[in-house]
């Protein structure tokens, strides 16, 4: 043992301490493994390496992303690809993927699209720690994104305002985020869209198969302001704890469309292993209130007769229109 810090915070699987005594020695590429000690319990090894800093060889400062988009998910090669080219056109710089144990070879489909995109995987073969994902995504990534959308790849921010819009532009997110120093983090009314008479994943992909939704915002996801968010890193998923001389905001220049109930095969692997704060198995009779689960499913894991037809109450196409416009329909 080299050396011993206290720790500052512990919640959600997340241990943070101050960085060890100046004699602690890590220099070249020689990392110091941190371990975790409770008292009365065994040691515990953590994720966490610590380097020392070098003095930096420039007095210039790094230009941080306005906008990164974090995500954890398992087995999502399929969405990726859509996902990611339609965020990086309206601005977001910086993509993170947080790996929960995928074997589509979306190590793969990361490598074809880091070609032109910045884009990393995280290994994250655990389950049921989604905060502790988006955690350590918000705690490694403050040098280097101003703002970190808190978004799955089945969830696409979008205005109705670009309805119009002939070309995407990488300034579309701007109005959203230009907002007073005090707001640390920006909410987004979530809107749950429907099977819309799907029976298979729809090969030119969500935006283009999924066109009728719940006609009122069942949740909200955001945009955190990294320098914002509370030393613990506590968050619900959807949103993090801010430090107290910062606020939250709603936003009414964008808006999030949410796929969530899509066609049966794609709804029932998805819920069978959730990575979500709230339900670790949607077949499990908990939380039967919690707005995860699907309005009159319960724990029944048969498709329901008429799923494809259900949660339709809006028609709302425009998504599907302007893609289409954009990128040419199958772009994903």
């Amino acid at each position: 043992m080299l050396a011993t810090t206290p720790a500052i915070t512990s919640v959600q699987q997340v241990t943070r301490c101050p960085s060890p005594p100046t004699p602690v020695k890590s220099g070249g590429s020689t990392k110091v493994l941190v371990t975790l000690g409770v008292t009365g319990e065994d040691p515990m090894p953590s994720l966490a390496t610590f380097r020392r800093q070098q003095a930096e060889s420039s007095s210039v400062t790094p230009q941080k992303s306005s906008i990164c988009a974090c995500t954890m998910g398992r087995n999502i090669s399929k969405f990726l690809r859509e996902w990611a080219l339609y965020h990086s056109a309206i601005g977001v710089d910086q993509f993170f993927i947080y790996d929960n144990g995928s074997e589509d070879n979306l190590a793969g489909l990361v490598a074809q699209l880091s070609s032109g995109l910045n884009i990393t995987t995280v290994p994250w073969p655990w389950t049921k720690v989604q905060e502790a994902g988006l955690s350590h995504c918000a705690a490694t990534q403050q040098a280097s994104c101003q703002w970190m959308a808190v978004i799955d790849v089945d969830e696409f921010i979008f205005s109705t305002s670009w309805a119009g819009l002939e070309k995407p532009s990488k300034s579309l997110l701007e109005p959203v985020i230009s907002v007073d120093d005090s707001v640390g983090q920006i909410y987004l009314a979530c809107y749950d869209f429907a099977p819309s008479g799907q029976t298979a994943h729809p090969p030119e992909g969500v935006c283009q198969g999924y066109t009728c939704r719940l006609k009122s915002p069942q949740r909200h996801k955001s945009l955190v302001r990294l320098d914002a968010v509370e030393p613990s890193l506590m968050n619900v998923v959807h949103h993090f704890k801010l430090k107290p001389t910062f606020k939250n905001i709603w936003t009414a220049f964008a808006r999030v469309n949410h796929y969530k109930y899509q066609a049966w095969s794609e709804f029932k692997v998805k819920f069978k292993r959730r990575v979500s704060a709230y339900v670790a198995d949607w077949k499990d009779p908990i939380n039967l209130d919690s707005k995860d689960r699907a309005p009159g499913l319960a724990v029944d894991d048969t498709e329901p007769k008429g799923w494809a037809q259900r949660y339709c109450e809006v028609k709302d196409n425009i998504l599907q229109l302007l893609t289409a416009r954009w990128f040419g329909v199958g772009f994903g």
